[in-house]
């Protein structure tokens, strides 16, 4: 049966080392940065990434310009194909709108699965004329900032759990030579009497 004593580390008594007490502020170290530091740097990353995500979708929405459009071709004969599911793609046709004061207007632009010709469909362009995919809305924005969090405070704790773990191994290192000093100095006197 084994008892374990808590915060021997901390304590004052003649068999703690000096590794032992570094060993314990090495390990209060790493929860407090595990539990504050990497939650931390997971929202400031996905602050900035909020804020760049928005100014990105708001250039975007300044760039582009959606019309109600009719659709004047038709779907392709074959369209692509999901693996592992009947999940519809949108496709490219023609398509007509009527500007106020300039007349009609066709251009190709991406149509949602399963439109036919003569459907009215929202479509997006940008400055140039080209069919362009819309800009990205509010839940986008959120997704990737989530996203980014995640990934930052992730990355933030895998890279103290890795410096940790080295920390630790040159730890036991430097242990074992103390360990192997102590024994060089009072083996001698426990073995003397046996040989």
């Amino acid at each position: 049966m084994r008892t374990r004593v808590r915060g021997w580390r901390w304590r004052q008594n003649p068999l703690r080392r000096t590794s032992d007490v570094v060993e314990a502020w090495i390990a209060l170290t790493v929860a407090v940065l595990l539990c504050v530091g990497a939650p931390l740097v997971g929202a400031v990353a996905g602050l900035w990434a909020h804020d760049h995500a928005r100014s990105v979708a708001a250039a975007e929405r300044s760039e582009r310009h959606m019309v109600r459009a009719v659709v004047v071709g038709g779907a392709p004969e074959q369209l692509p194909s999901v693996q592992g599911g009947d999940r519809a793609h949108a496709y490219r046709t023609s398509v007509r709108w009527t500007v106020p004061g300039a007349g009609t207007k066709t251009a190709v632009a991406r149509v949602p699965a399963g439109t036919r010709t003569g459907d009215t469909v929202d479509v997006w362009f940008d400055r140039q004329g080209h069919g362009v995919a819309p800009p990205p809305d509010e839940v986008a924005v959120w997704q990737h900032t989530v996203t980014v969090g995640l990934c930052a405070a992730s990355c933030a704790a895998a890279v103290v759990l890795l410096g940790h773990g080295v920390v630790r191994r040159v730890a036991l290192r430097h242990r074992l030579a103390e360990w192997e000093q102590e024994w060089a100095r009072t083996g001698p006197d426990w073995t003397r009497g046996r040989a």
